[in-house]
C-alpha cells in the first residue's frame, strides 16, 4: 500500500501531466507547440535549459526546432544521427542520461556550464522523429524518475506533434496551391516574352519567400546559359558572365532535366561564382529545369539568405511552377513571332497593293500617252518646221517612247502578282489566321467566332494571296469595332444547281457587328484603288480583296448598313 507521501507525489505527477497535456494541445502552430512542449519538460524535471530537435526527412540531420536557455546560435546547429546525446538517442530509439558531462570526452557542449543531461526519443506513429533533451547546471540533477516523466510527456506530445505536422503540411500545400493558381493566372495574362520573364522570377521569389530568383535560358547553340531575368539580384549577379552548359551547376540541371540544390553556394566547389554569392549574401540554392516538349530550355534558380534545406514539397512546387512557366514562355515566344508574322503579312499586303496601284496607274497613263503619240506622229508628218523645231519634235517622241517603256516595265512587274495555283484548304488558312489575330482580337475585346464546315472541299488557289485577302477582311472588321464586338467567320460549300452532287464553289463569309458603311462607301468598296471613299487608312484593303477574288475567277459580295455591321462573302470556284 502506498504511503501518503507517495500518493501525494503521484497525484502531483498526474496533475502536472494533465496540465502539460492541456497546454501542448492548445495550439496547432508547429513552432509554438514545440516550444510549449519543451517549456513544460524543463519545468517538470527542474532543468535549466533544453532543446527539441526533429529529424529532417530530406537530409537525415537532427535540426533544433525549439530551444530554451541555450545560446542564440544553438538553433543553427545540426546534428548527425549518433552525434552527441540527442544523436545517440535518435539512433538507438532509447532514452539516455548523463549524470556528469565532464566524464564524457565526446560530450557535445552546446552551453559551457552544462553539468548533466537527460533525453528521450520523440515518436510519431511508432517511428522516432525527434529528440527531447534537458540540461542542468548541477551534476546528477536527473534520475530514473526524470526519465519516466519525460517519456510520459513525450508520449502525450506525440499526437500533438503529429497533428501540428499534418496541419502544417496541409496549410503549406494549401498556400502553395493557392499561390500556384494565382501565379498561373498572372503569368498566363502576360503576352510579351520580356514581360513574362520578369513576372515569372518575381512570383517564384514570392512563392517560396526566397532572397533572390533568376531565370536562365539556353542560347541558340545550346552551349551557353544566358541570364534573362532576375528579381532581388544585385548588380554583380546581373553582370556575371554567361554559364557554360558543360561546366556549370545550372548546366548539370539542364542536362539531367532534374532539380538540384546546393547547401551553401559560398563554399561549394560545384558553384562557379563563389565571390558573387558572397557579395550578394546568397547561401542555399534550388535550381529546377524549365521543361517543354521533354527537353530543358533553361533553369529557374532560387536562393535563400540563410542556410536552408529545400523540402520535397518545396522542390515539387517549384518544379510544377517551372513547367507552367516554360509553357508561358513558349506562348510568349509564339506571340512575339505572331506579331512579327502579322507585320510581315501587312507589309506584303501593302507591297501587293502598291503593285496593283502601279498597274492601274500604268493603265491610266498609257491611254493619254497613246493619244499623245498618235498626235505626235501626225504633227511630225505634216509640220514643215525648221531644224530646231524638228529636233524638238524628235526629242518629244523619244521621251514618249521612254514613258511607254516605263509603263511596260510597271505592267510586267504587276503581272508577277498573278496567282500561283495549288491545292488550298480554306479552313486551314482560316485556322492559321485565327492564331495570327487572336491576341489582337482579345486586346480589342472582339469575340472571334469560327464556324468552319469540315466538309468544305479543297480548291485550286494561291494561299498567299488568299491569306492576304482574309487578313484584310479581318483587320477591316476589327477597325470597324474599336470598342469591341463580334466577328463571325463562316465557310460552306455551294452547289450551282439543286441537283449538284459535288460542291462547285466555296463561300467564305466575314460578318461583324461594327459601324457599317453608308451607301456611297458600300457601292465603291471594291472599285478602283484610286477612288477609295474610306475615311481613314489607304483604302487599298477591299480593293485588294476584290483583285484576289477576281484573279481566282470568283465573286465578292457585300452587305452593310450604318450601325448594323458588315457582311462580306467571297465565292471561290473549286477548280480541279
Amino acid at each position: 500500500m502506498s504511503t501518503p507521501e507517495e500518493l501525494s507525489a503521484q497525484v502531483s505527477r498526474l496533475a502536472s501531466l494533465l496540465r502539460v497535456s492541456q497546454v501542448i494541445h492548445s495550439t496547432l502552430e508547429l513552432r509554438e507547440s514545440l516550444e510549449l512542449i519543451l517549456g513544460e519538460a524543463i519545468r517538470l524535471v527542474h532543468g535549466t535549459s533544453g532543446l527539441l530537435a526533429l529529424i529532417n526527412p530530406t537530409t537525415g540531420f537532427l535540426e533544433i526546432e525549439a530551444a530554451q536557455g541555450l545560446p542564440a546560435g544553438a538553433r543553427a546547429v545540426r546534428l548527425r544521427v549518433g552525434e552527441g546525446l540527442p544523436g545517440r538517442i535518435a539512433r538507438t530509439g532509447r532514452p539516455a542520461l548523463i549524470g556528469d558531462t565532464t566524464e564524457h570526452a565526446d560530450y557535445l557542449q552546446l552551453r559551457r556550464d552544462v553539468a548533466s543531461e537527460v533525453g528521450v526519443p520523440m515518436r510519431v506513429a511508432g517511428e522516432v522523429r525527434g529528440v527531447l533533451a534537458i540540461q542542468s547546471n548541477e551534476r546528477n540533477a536527473f534520475n530514473r524518475a526524470s526519465l519516466d516523466l519525460l517519456e510520459e510527456l513525450a508520449l502525450l506530445a506525440s499526437p500533438a506533434i503529429r497533428n501540428t505536422w499534418l496541419y502544417e503540411q496541409a496549410r503549406l500545400k494549401a498556400r502553395f496551391l493557392e499561390s500556384l493558381v494565382r501565379v498561373g493566372q498572372i503569368i498566363n495574362s502576360t503576352l510579351s516574352l520580356d514581360e513574362a520573364l520578369q513576372v515569372i522570377t518575381r512570383e517564384a521569389r514570392n512563392l517560396l519567400k526566397a532572397k533572390m530568383c533568376s531565370l536562365m535560358m539556353l542560347d541558340e547553340t545550346g552551349t551557353w546559359l544566358d541570364l534573362r531575368a532576375s528579381h532581388g539580384a544585385g548588380e554583380r549577379y546581373r553582370n556575371k558572365p554567361r554559364l557554360s552548359v558543360a561546366e556549370s551547376f545550372a548546366g548539370i540541371v539542364v542536362r539531367r532535366c532534374k532539380p538540384m540544390q546546393v547547401e551553401n553556394v559560398q563554399v561549394s566547389g560545384r558553384y562557379q561564382h563563389i565571390s558573387v554569392a558572397r557579395d550578394e549574401k546568397l547561401v542555399s540554392l534550388l535550381s529546377v529545369p524549365l521543361l517543354y516538349g521533354g527537353r530543358a530550355t533553361g533553369t529557374i534558380n532560387l536562393y535563400t539568405g540563410d542556410p536552408h534545406t529545400f523540402s520535397d514539397e518545396e522542390v515539387r512546387v517549384l518544379s510544377a511552377y517551372a513547367e507552367l512557366s516554360a509553357l508561358t514562355l513558349e506562348k510568349a515566344r509564339l506571340y512575339d513571332r505572331t506579331v512579327v508574322v502579322e507585320e510581315q503579312l501587312r507589309e506584303s499586303e501593302r507591297l501587293t497593293s502598291l503593285g496593283l496601284l502601279a498597274a492601274e496607274l500604268a493603265h491610266e497613263i498609257r491611254n493619254p500617252l497613246t493619244v499623245m503619240k498618235m498626235l505626235h506622229h501626225s504633227v511630225s508628218a505634216n509640220f514643215p518646221g525648221d531644224e530646231a523645231q524638228a529636233t524638238d519634235l524628235r526629242v518629244m517622241g523619244e521621251k514618249m517612247d521612254h514613258l511607254n517603256r516605263i509603263v511596260d516595265r510597271v505592267l510586267d512587274l504587276a503581272r508577277r502578282n498573278e496567282p500561283v495555283l495549288t491545292e488550298v484548304n480554306v479552313n486551314a488558312l482560316l485556322d492559321d489566321l485565327g492564331i495570327l489575330t487572336r491576341y489582337k482580337c482579345r486586346a480589342q475585346n472582339v469575340e472571334l467566332i469560327r464556324q468552319l464546315d469540315p466538309r468544305v472541299p479543297s480548291l485550286q488557289g494561291d494561299p498567299t494571296l488568299l491569306e492576304q485577302a482574309f487578313l484584310n477582311l479581318t483587320l477591316n472588321a476589327l477597325e470597324a469595332m474599336p470598342t469591341g464586338g463580334q466577328l463571325r467567320i463562316q465557310t460552306r460549300s455551294l452547289p450551282l444547281g439543286r441537283r449538284a452532287a459535288v460542291p462547285t464553289h466555296v463561300v467564305v463569309r466575314f460578318r461583324d457587328n461594327g459601324s457599317g458603311m453608308p451607301e456611297e462607301q458600300r457601292s465603291r468598296a471594291f472599285s478602283s484603288l484610286l477612288s477609295s471613299t474610306k475615311p481613314k487608312g489607304t483604302g487599298l484593303g477591299l480593293a485588294l480583296v476584290a483583285r484576289v477574288v477576281e484573279a481566282h475567277e470568283g465573286q465578292v459580295r457585300i452587305w452593310s448598313r450604318p450601325g448594323g455591321g458588315t457582311s462580306i462573302s467571297m465565292v471561290l470556284p473549286v477548280r480541279t
